[in-house]
């Protein structure tokens, strides 16, 4: 008889080599030429980045927040006009003084079924689970990427209550409109305590939720399997079940030429964005299909509440910025000044997107305001303002290092040259994309490429980039400005659209006129898609939303 010790060491062997065995055998499976998989509908893309978790918890980038959509589900959620509407919560009743929303849930929801439930049978969800969920975002210990969304917003003593099970409460410190639209960010995401207990720091590859699919099989680095939720609870306006697809399959081909191939080749069914590499390839510099492509693929373009923007670290106390011409308000804004984003947009861009010439709110939001003053392309003027800040020649500034990742090299190299042309030296230093987002969250770096895309369709998402309080995230540039910070605080809480949205604009004015960004284009969401994929669809916040998606 083998020791206890030994035994138990066999066991977890064997068990381990027995999921390696079934992963194989699915991806063996999914792998195969689509006649092999007749009747069935997979949908298949990949993730190039990676998958880093898939614990709701640290849902902090659009690869994470993919698959997580299809795994679970939110109170409420955006539709495509970015209204917020039912999802988990069927009903909302918001109190007199805006300090109290009361759901009233669904009764026919489930979660998926798991070895973490009694005889593997997901159970009903009910309104302690939304509270355990919740609350677990803001538990220190848990150390959640997105604990910021609740910070400073909810009761000290009781954020969420549970009233009953299918009723639960969210009681805030304070009114603060656009916690709807926080409540539909993947961080809100339901799950059951069972899993996470159950799981332990494994939870991160073993998500357990209530949403279209289920989780299969993660091999990371090959692939990650997902099928069809058949409890799931939404139906189309026909009372068929959703969703129609039989499972996902996500690689994870770091090149993006060999993702491209994969597309050409019809074993992806589609591609977010274009490489740079290629992307002459497929669009004219208008925007349009290449000839060759037209009739063979659809191109599906939308406005995306996305913005690309150069970020300036401003806090005078840190050691990076005390010496570097960055900390002069003059230089910021020369710098804002001296790029020529329409030439950019042509030539880099194949002109997707719009230059941001008005701000850093987006179009398609309000409080975005096309008459804000931002910043046009002057070289003159960038000159003045190097004189004004008393650097008349050129070798008297030293050279500023701009931080990026591989992808955005070209970019980088662009704004580099541009700057030079007025005399501004720049050194360009391309980064991994985990290692620059370690760099900006802990304020060492002083240059940095950055983007911010929506996390809930509200201005106040964009303006909590620059709120004083905030840390980082989203606070990457440590602006620090009283005046802002009070009417960021009093328009949270204005329940006047009209004014709320004013002020808005105010604050984006006040933003530009600090320069701690330099705002380069409001993005445009641009998937290539095969013709044989019906009800797929671009949204603003660019969402995976597969659940009505037909294969044919």
């Amino acid at each position: 008889m083998l020791p206890l010790k030994v035994a138990n060491i066999y066991i977890l062997y064997k068990a381990k080599l027995g999921i390696l065995l079934v992963f194989m055998l699915v991806l063996t499976a999914l792998s195969c030429k689509q006649h092999s998989n007749e009747g069935k509908q997979i949908f298949r893309y990949n993730e190039s980045s990676g998958i880093a978790t898939l614990d709701p918890a640290y849902a902090r980038n659009q690869a994470i927040m993919w698959p997580i959509h299809q795994l679970y589900n939110t109170l409420v959620e955006a539709d495509s006009n970015l209204k917020t509407i039912p999802a988990l919560a069927h009903q909302w009743i918001i109190s007199d003084d805006k300090k109290q929303i009361q759901f009233h849930l669904r009764t026919d929801v489930f979660f998926h079924n798991d070895p973490c439930f009694k005889n593997g049978t997901g159970r009903k969800m009910i309104a302690s689970d939304v509270q355990y969920s919740l609350q677990r975002i803001i538990t220190s210990s848990i150390a959640s990427s997105g604990a910021w969304i609740f910070n400073g917003r909810v009761d000290a003593v009781m954020p969420f209550e549970v009233i009953n099970d299918s009723t639960f409460q969210l009681n805030l410190k304070t009114a603060f409109q656009p916690i709807l639209g926080i409540l539909s960010m993947q961080y809100c995401s339901i799950i059951p305590r069972e899993a996470v207990e159950f799981y332990g720091a494994d939870f991160r590859r073993h998500p357990v939720g209530t949403g279209p699919f289920c989780f299969v099989a993660w091999e990371e680095g090959q692939a990650l399997i997902l099928k069809k939720n058949k409890n799931y609870f939404q139906k189309d306006s026909n009372g068929i079940s959703l969703p129609y697809l039989d499972g996902i399959k996500v690689s994870f081909y770091e090149s993006k030429a060999t993702e491209f191939l994969e597309f050409k080749q019809g074993r992806l069914d589609f591609i977010n964005d274009i490489d740079a590499s290629f992307k002459n390839e497929v669009l004219t510099k208008t925007g349009k299909l290449q000839p060759k492509w037209a009739g063979k693929i659809n191109l599906n373009k939308h406005s995306y509440l996305n913005i690309e923007y150069l970020g300036i670290l401003v806090d005078t106390t840190n050691a990076l910025v005390k010496n570097s011409p960055l900390r002069l308000l003059k230089i910021r804004q020369a710098i804002n000044y001296a790029i020529n984003k329409p030439k950019m947009m042509l030539y880099l861009r194949n002109s997707i997107g719009t230059a941001a010439n008005n701000g850093f709110i987006p179009p398609g939001l309000p409080g975005y305001n096309p008459g804000n003053i931002g910043f046009t392309y002057n070289p003159l003027r960038a000159l003045t303002l190097l004189k004004e800040a008393g650097f008349s020649s050129t070798s008297q500034l030293p050279a500023i290092k701009l931080l990026t990742i591989p992808i955005y090299a070209n970019l980088a190299s662009y704004v580099a040259n541009e700057l030079a042309q007025i005399g501004i030296p720049i050194q360009v230093e391309v980064v991994q994309k985990s290692l620059l987002l370690q760099q900006t969250s802990k304020n060492q770096a002083l240059f940095f490429r950055g983007s911010w895309i929506a996390d809930y369709p509200d201005a106040e998402n964009y303006l909590s980039v620059f709120y004083g309080k905030n840390p980082s995230p989203p606070n990457y540039t440590r602006y620090n400005n009283p005046t802002f910070d009070a009417l960021y605080d009093a328009a949270a809480a204005e329940t006047n659209d009209s004014i709320r949205y004013t002020m808005y604009s105010k604050m984006d004015a006040m933003v530009m006129a600090d320069a701690p960004v330099v705002p380069l284009w409001y993005d445009m969401v641009l998937h290539l898609v095969h013709k044989n994929l019906k009800g797929f669809s671009p949204n603003s916040i660019n969402m995976l939303e597969l659940r009505h998606v037909q294969k044919q």
